[in-house]
């Protein structure tokens, strides 16, 4: 009986360690939400590292997006991809080619327009290690989707302690696949022109570009 108590007692501890540990995790996370959701726009510059050991495969490229709302402006790996609110427009200079498309997202696909809010909802979360970053305090959140058909085995989310802006997300796949997200610059509410989200297609006719419509 005696063991018996002290294992019940033991694993009440571990229960009520994991839901503070949860719900600390949540309110930083819901913190970010609102600072994120607070902006009119936002400018990030960013590094993106792809890692598998097993396939050999060791990548590392640089990329920016400008986001305002659903609507975004993505560079990344010598192509651009425009979001104007209801089609998607990918732009690949070197091939002379742009693909327009309606808008279409999995629940689980974090697009750019969904890569600062994407842990809102579909995941467990768990407080993590706190780092030291050149003066800065990075809290880690990890992240592990409800899915169990999920690809991603968990998300590992670091977050500036001070402004509560995302600065790393590192990205561990069940096959073995760790990509790794470090934000270089973060800026908000930048001038930006009127525009920016449109897509003018006589230009790109004139420039010679083949337009696919999907």
């Amino acid at each position: 009986m005696k063991y018996s108590i002290l294992i019940a007692a033991f694993l009440l501890t571990t229960i009520v360690a994991q839901a503070q540990s949860s719900d600390k995790a949540k309110a930083l996370l819901d913190e970010v939400y609102s600072k994120v959701m607070s902006y009119d726009n936002i400018e990030v510059n960013f590094k993106f590292a792809l890692h598998n050991a097993e396939a050999d495969v060791d990548q590392e490229t640089r990329g920016d997006v400008t986001l305002a709302g659903e609507k975004y402006l993505f560079n990344y790996l010598g192509a651009q991809q425009l979001f104007d609110g209801t089609k998607v427009y990918t732009i690949v200079p070197e091939n002379e080619e742009v693909t327009i498309e309606d808008k279409t997202e999995g629940e689980n696909t974090i697009t750019p327009s969904k890569m600062l809010t994407f842990y809102k909802t579909g995941h467990n979360y768990e407080w993590d290690i706190l780092q030291n970053v050149q003066g800065r305090k990075i809290q880690f959140v990890k992240l592990v989707p409800i899915d169990t058909n999920s690809e991603i085995a968990s998300i590992l989310l670091g977050i500036d302690v001070e402004t509560k802006h995302i600065y790393k997300l590192i990205e561990t796949g069940k096959n073995g696949t760790v990509t790794t997200i470090t934000v270089n610059s973060f800026k908000t509410d930048q001038p930006l022109s009127k525009t920016l989200f449109t897509f003018d297609e006589s230009k790109y006719k004139e420039e010679g570009y083949y337009i696919i419509r999907n």
